[in-house]
């Protein structure tokens, strides 16, 4: 073995020795190095936690401030509040006191003023009596016999007024009675009369010759009596050449009957049995045409929820006519100058163009009901299901009951524009001019009378009086007084309604 050999095997125990204490030093280095390390996190984490302690205590002492400060605030702010309501109350204690005093001075000086009336009755009692007993003595009469005396010349006289106010009644009456039975004559008359004759009651049909009478009339009449029977009106056959005159008051059954006799004339081939067909198919074809008038009517007005009884009898007004003027058109009028009024009103339009149409709808029915058209008229409507403002407006139209709707008294006047204007029925203009002005000529002459104007086509006259020549209980006799000259002096269409206007005007000028 070497000497290097050798050298390198014993080097070999040293060099681990010396790598053993070289690691173990360095080690205890790295060891006294994190201890430091952590020794400064800890002093810096105690340092970090009171930095953090001082400034949360020094926020709570802020938070803490504030909240006193705002708590401060509240109480100032509550005390002035406290302080103002007490001064409003000793304010209003100093003013209840000052009424109080106010009151007491009032009240002392009304017992004042009480004795003092006391003493002025008593006073005025004393003299009264005086009075009193120097009247007896000058008259020679006591108090009661005065008395008496005085309520039997009253007695007296209330027994001559009460005379002459019964006989005036019972004239009055005598005359209104006579003028009712009058209209309900004429009413049934036109109800149910079929054999007079007029221009609003008869249909002429032409014949192509003469010859054709003969056929109408048939063997032994059986030809004529059917159409008679089956139609409801008399046929007049006479010599005027080549014309047949229906006669009838309904204006549908005379319809049917012009209807049927110029089919069968125009056929040739007329027996009772083919009579009876004719007149049952143009009785249906009839019947269609008025339900169709009366829907053509409510669409061209807009009306929708008619039921269909309304609108065939609306279709049925097509063949009635008032005063030479065609119901149904009227109606029609009448629907769309309410519809315009209301709208310019902002009233139901509807309900006024609804009531409009079904308005004089107990002009189509003869004998369905009593009482005046706008009665039996209602009682259609309300079979019809219509509402009861309908039913008001169309019963409330010519007056016979009170209207209950603004749209009611709109069918009162759209009614009367479309009657009264020129053209509408058979009254040419200067008759109707001078028709008003004899109403205004017979209310001019009467004494007091200041102005007076006809009005609504003459159905109202409106009659304004002097103040100071006219009472109130003169206007009521000279309302009446006109109203019965009118009546004795003029022939009119209708009623005529005088109304006696008499006013106090009091005027002061201030300088």
């Amino acid at each position: 073995m070497s000497i290097s050999t050798l050298l390198l095997i014993l080097s070999l125990p040293v060099a681990g020795a010396a790598g053993f204490l070289a690691r173990a030093y360095i080690g205890r280095v790295k060891l006294t190095s994190a201890e430091a390390r952590a020794h400064r996190l800890v002093q810096d984490a105690v340092r970090d936690a009171e930095a953090k302690r001082k400034e949360l205590l020094i926020e709570a002492k802020d938070q803490l401030l504030k909240e006193k400060n705002l708590f401060e605030k509240e109480m100032r702010e509550r005390r002035q509040e406290l302080q103002g309501i007490e001064k409003r109350l000793v304010q209003k204690e100093e003013s209840l006191d000052g009424k109080s005093d106010q009151l007491e001075k009032r009240e002392k000086a009304l017992q004042a003023r009480e004795l003092e009336n006391q003493e002025k009755e008593e006073e005025l009692n004393r003299q009264q009596e005086r009075h009193k007993k120097e009247l007896e003595r000058i008259s020679g009469l006591t108090t009661e016999e005065a008395k008496q005396l005085l309520l039997k010349n009253l007695e007296n006289e209330v027994r001559f007024e009460s005379i002459k106010l019964i006989n005036k009644i019972e004239e009055e009456a005598k005359r209104t009675a006579e003028k009712k039975a009058k209209e309900v004559v004429l009413s049934a008359i036109q109800r149910n009369a079929s054999d007079f004759t007029s221009e609003c009651t008869i249909t002429t049909v032409s014949l192509p010759s003469d010859d054709m009478k003969g056929r109408i009339i048939g063997r032994e009449g059986r030809n004529i009596r059917t159409l008679e029977n089956l139609t409801g009106v008399d046929m007049i056959i006479d010599d005027t050449p080549e014309v047949v005159v229906i006669s009838g008051f309904d204006p549908v059954r005379r319809e049917i009957a012009r209807l049927s006799l110029e089919r069968l004339i125009q056929n040739g081939r007329i027996h009772p049995a083919r009579i009876e067909e004719v007149v049952e198919k143009v009785t249906q074809e009839l019947e269609e045409n008025m339900l169709e008038e009366g829907e053509k009517a409510a669409f061209e007005l807009g009306i929708p929820g008619l039921s269909r009884e309304a609108l065939y009898h609306v279709g049925k007004l097509r063949y009635r006519s008032s005063y030479g003027q065609n119901v149904l058109s009227h109606s029609k009028e009448v629907a769309n100058l309410a519809g315009i009024m209301a709208g310019e009103l902002q009233l139901d339009v509807m309900l006024a163009k609804r009531s409009g149409l079904l308005h004089d709808i107990g002009k189509g029915s003869i004998v369905e009901g009593e009482g005046a058209h706008a009665v039996v008229g209602a009682e259609m409507a309300r079979k019809f299901g219509e509402s009861e403002k309908v039913l008001n407006i169309i019963a409330s139209h010519h007056f016979d009951k009170e209207p209950e709707s603004f749209e009611a008294v709109l069918i009162q006047v759209a009614d009367a524009i479309s009657a009264s204007r020129p053209g509408a029925r058979r009254e040419s203009l200067d008759t109707y001019i001078k028709r008003l002005e004899n109403l205004e000529a017979i209310a001019s002459g009467f004494k007091g009378v200041d102005k007076c104007y006809a009005i609504q086509a003459g159905r109202e006259l409106r009659v304004l009086v002097a103040n100071d020549l006219v009472t109130d209980e003169r206007a009521e006799i000279l309302a009446r007084e006109i109203a019965q000259k009118i009546e004795s002096e003029l022939k009119y269409p209708g009623i005529v309604r005088v109304t006696v206007i008499r006013e106090t005007r009091i005027v002061e000028y201030a300088k």
